[in-house]
Parts: structure tokens; C-alpha cells; sequence
């Protein structure tokens, strides 16, 4: 038998407690020699029902913002059963679940390429998008939509590029209060390009356009890291993932070298911000394994220029349409992707899991959890910060390829109890600094209730008594009566 603190009496042990015990609760021994209850917070990680966007048929090219100051979720989307127009319905998030409001259309004309994000200053919603106008044309534009309730409204759409506009990205700058729009400009060789944007009520101007990346530049991402006051862009060169350092000035943009962070092909780039560790991470299909696998990196903004930790493979085979979010609860940022697994219905199935930043690495610790089994596209990923929740919005290719969302709350609980501290039951109730006694290893505590005799029960991480292992998987002893329990042996 173990002991801590006094000698034991009566087949018991003694420690003092740190904190009050009451009578027949689970207790786990500290690093000084005391004692506490096991106690636990936060919520188990949980995944709502999936819930399909409020459009009559096929969507694509799919966007998603969080508002804060309306709490709501914007989601935009070509809609092919309205003559293909760019269409934005605005989202609530309540526990799980997610109720979309009625669509509006932004644009009547066919709109693809979407992107959107939030501007915290003003209020609003801008989204950006190529416009197919006809006659090859293709043009770049965005427009400034307002959440009133369920519902958004329009200003009208600004062009910030004449020619073919691909794969706009779209962040906000909460310093200088201006949008930096990324895009290849098919007009100019798929050049790599940046332009300002600011938004006056319901209008939206733009800065000149201004070249970042004089090579084909695919899978432009555009992300904000307000303790630098930088936008990173990142983007493919089709050999290589590449990061530039941009800088807000006036309605002007300007970079710092570009940086390799993936020398092998790097695909479906998303990207995110950790604000609690002040790190963009990076996410992407990785080239240099066949079929590509998903990985990450973490990136640190000095001045102009970024450096990179190494990269972390999260999930081998396969994985290709990446996104990402940062939880501020949980400080984890969360990737969605698309993953290769022969022998479902679709082949490819849609995914989430969670990473943690430490220094200039990330780790996912845990497995991921399946959000679709219906071969998803056009994934994207936003934090509700009002709900605390990932509000994952993306394509399913099914018989309808229709649009549609679900509600993500990763594990945030935190416990004290270990794999390895777990000592016994409080046999009394005792005040915090007080000598207590515990019924300990191969003892019998007969203050519990409620149980089952014969059955193996597990300490919760709250310190209740449940039929499964919790995480991590203690047992707590068998039950031999409805309020007694042998204590682990």
C-alpha cells in the first residue's frame, strides 16, 4: 500500500488537503504531497448535426465570416439554381446547431472565387469574388454587405482588378482599418497580386494593385497578425510554398522577400492566426509524399520577414481541400481537409483536427473526427467567438452537390486528474489544510451511490464515477454494492 503524508489508520492513508474534500469524492495527490478533489472544466468535444445552406440546389465556390458585432455567421456561394449569381445568407449558432436566415444575391451575374471577411471598424461584411461578366473578361470585385438580424444587405459591387481575377483571399487589418485582398491575376501571367481596400459605409474603394510574386502563383492565402501589424500571403509557385511579409501604408501595400516554407509542391493552402501564441500557421497538401498528405508549419513575423519552424505531418494519404481557424477558447487551431479513404461512399471523406502551437511547432495530439462522409469541397472554417464554436461551411458532392454547414466544439476541458494520480475516495468531509483520511488502494469506500455491483467504473475528469474510460482512462475499482467500491488495486 502507498503512503502519503501520516501513516494510515484503519486501512486508510492521510494527507492534508489542499482545498475542501467532502465526503466520498474522487482525490488525486499533488505535486507537494497534498491532496485535492478531481475537478475538471470546459466541454468534451462535440459535433452538431449537419445542416444544408438555404439555396435550391448546387452552390460552389463557397466563403465564410464571422461577424462579431452581430454574432452571426456570413456564408457566400455561387448559386447554380439562381443563374449561377453570388448569393451570401447569414447564420446563428446555437449550441450545435446552426439556422441559416433567407439569401441575398450581391451580384447578378455569375460570381466565383469567393472570399469574405469582417470589418471589425465599421461593421461590415466585404466579400470578394471573380465576376464573369462575359467576354472573357473576369473581373475582380468586392462588396460591402451589412447583418441586420438574419438577414444582409448590399452596397454595390467595386471592381479592384480589370482583367481575369483567380482565387481572391480576402483579410482584415484591425490597425489601419483596411482590407488586403490577394489574387492571381490570369490578366498578368497569374502574377501573384495585393490590393488595399477601405470601406466607407456601404461603398468600397481600392489602392493600386500591386504585384507580390512575378511567377504563377497559385492558392493565394491572406492572413493577419495583429500583434506584428503584418499580413502574411502565402501562396504555390507549383514547386514550392512560398510566405511574403506585406505592409499596410495609406491605401498602399508593400513586401518583404519571399521565404520558402515547403520546398516539395505545396497545394489547398490555408492559413490561420494564433493570437495566444502570435503565430501564423500554415496548412497545406504536401507534395513531397505520394499520394499528398497534410501538413503543417508554423510561422514567426519579425519586421518584414518570416521564419519557419519545421513541418508537422498531421495526416498522411490523400489530403487535399485544406482550411483553417483559430479557437481563442480552446487556444487550438483547427484544420478541416479532405481525406483519401478508399472504400467509403465517395472515396473521400471531410475531416477536422486539432493543433496545438508550442514555440515555432505545432502538434495534433488527438485523432480527427469525421464532419462528412460525402466527398466535400470548397471546405472553410470560422470561429464563432459569441458561441465558442467552429462553424465548418462547405460543398457536398452528393446527387444535389448542395451546400452545407456544421457546428464543431473542440475539447476544451481541463483536469487535474492524471493517468497517475488518482489515490482514492474522501472517506469524511474535511476543510482545506486539515489532516484527511482516504480510502486508498484495495480499501472499500461505501460513500458513493448509485452503482452497480460487479461492474469496473472509471474516474471522470470531473471526479464523478462513470462505465467508461475518460481521457485519461483511470479506473476507479469495482463496484460491490450500490454504494460501495474496492478501490484500484
Amino acid at each position: 500500500m502507498r503512503f502519503i503524508g501520516n501513516a494510515p489508520v484503519d486501512g486508510e492513508v492521510r494527507a492534508i488537503a489542499s482545498g475542501a474534500l467532502a465526503t466520498g469524492e474522487a482525490v488525486v495527490v499533488n505535486s507537494d504531497g497534498t491532496v485535492s478533489v478531481v475537478a475538471g472544466s470546459g466541454s468534451p468535444e462535440s459535433i452538431g448535426t449537419q445542416v444544408t445552406l438555404p439555396a435550391s440546389g448546387t452552390v460552389n465556390y463557397i466563403a465564410a465570416t464571422f461577424d462579431s458585432n452581430s454574432n452571426k455567421v456570413v456564408a457566400s456561394y455561387r448559386d447554380h439554381a439562381n443563374s449561377n449569381y453570388g448569393t451570401a445568407v447569414v447564420g446563428t449558432v446555437s449550441g450545435t446547431d446552426i439556422t441559416w436566415g433567407t439569401p441575398a444575391v450581391f451580384k447578378t451575374s455569375r460570381c466565383e472565387y469567393h472570399s469574405a471577411a469582417f470589418d471589425s471598424n465599421s461593421n461590415k461584411v466585404v466579400i470578394a469574388f471573380r465576376d464573369e461578366a462575359g467576354s472573357d473578361l473576369d473581373y475582380g470585385e468586392a462588396v460591402v454587405g451589412t447583418v441586420s438580424g438574419t438577414s444582409i444587405s448590399f452596397g454595390t459591387p467595386a471592381r479592384f482588378n480589370s482583367g481575369r481575377t483567380v482565387r481572391t483571399s480576402i483579410d482584415f487589418d484591425s490597425n489601419s482599418n483596411k482590407f488586403l485582398i490577394s489574387y492571381m491575376d490570369q490578366g498578368n501571367s497569374f502574377y501573384g497580386t495585393c490590393v488595399v481596400a477601405t470601406v466607407s459605409g456601404t461603398s468600397i474603394s481600392f489602392g493600386p494593385e500591386t504585384v507580390y510574386a512575378s511567377v504563377s502563383s497559385n492558392y493565394p492565402t491572406t492572413t493577419f497578425d495583429s500583434s506584428n501589424n503584418k499580413f502574411l500571403i502565402t501562396n504555390s509557385t507549383g514547386s514550392a510554398g512560398v510566405a511574403y511579409v506585406a505592409t499596410i501604408s495609406g491605401t498602399s501595400v508593400s513586401f518583404g522577400s519571399p521565404v520558402t516554407f515547403n520546398s516539395s509542391g505545396s497545394n489547398y493552402i490555408g492559413a490561420a492566426f494564433d493570437s495566444s501564441a502570435n503565430k501564423v500557421v500554415i496548412v497545406f497538401s504536401d507534395g513531397a509524399t505520394d499520394p499528398t498528405s497534410g501538413a503543417a508549419i508554423v510561422g514567426t513575423i519579425s519586421g518584414t520577414s518570416v521564419s519557419f519552424g519545421s513541418k508537422t505531418t498531421f495526416r498522411t494519404g490523400g489530403v487535399v481541400e485544406l482550411n483553417a481557424a483559430f479557437d481563442s477558447n480552446t487556444g487550438k487551431v483547427v484544420v478541416g481537409y479532405k481525406d483519401y479513404i478508399p472504400g467509403s461512399d465517395y472515396d473521400y471523406i471531410g475531416q477536422l483536427i486539432s493543433g496545438s502551437v508550442s514555440g515555432n511547432s505545432i502538434s495534433f495530439p488527438d485523432d480527427p473526427i469525421d464532419f462528412t462522409q460525402n466527398y466535400p469541397n470548397s471546405i472553410r472554417l470560422v470561429f464563432d467567438s459569441n458561441s465558442n464554436k467552429i462553424v465548418t461551411v462547405f460543398r457536398n458532392e452528393d446527387a444535389t452537390a448542395q451546400g452545407a454547414s456544421i457546428v464543431y466544439q473542440p475539447d476544451s476541458l481541463v483536469t487535474n486528474l492524471t493517468s497517475e494520480n488518482f489515490v482514492g475516495f474522501a472517506n469524511s468531509g474535511y476543510a482545506d489544510g486539515q489532516s484527511a483520511a482516504l480510502n486508498s488502494t484495495c480499501s472499500v469506500d461505501k460513500n458513493q451511490s448509485g452503482l452497480t455491483a460487479g461492474q469496473t467504473y472509471y474516474v471522470q475528469t470531473d471526479g464523478t464515477l462513470g462505465t467508461t474510460p475518460a481521457d485519461p482512462s483511470v479506473v476507479a475499482g469495482a463496484a460491490i454494492s450500490s454504494n460501495s467500491i474496492i478501490v484500484k488495486g
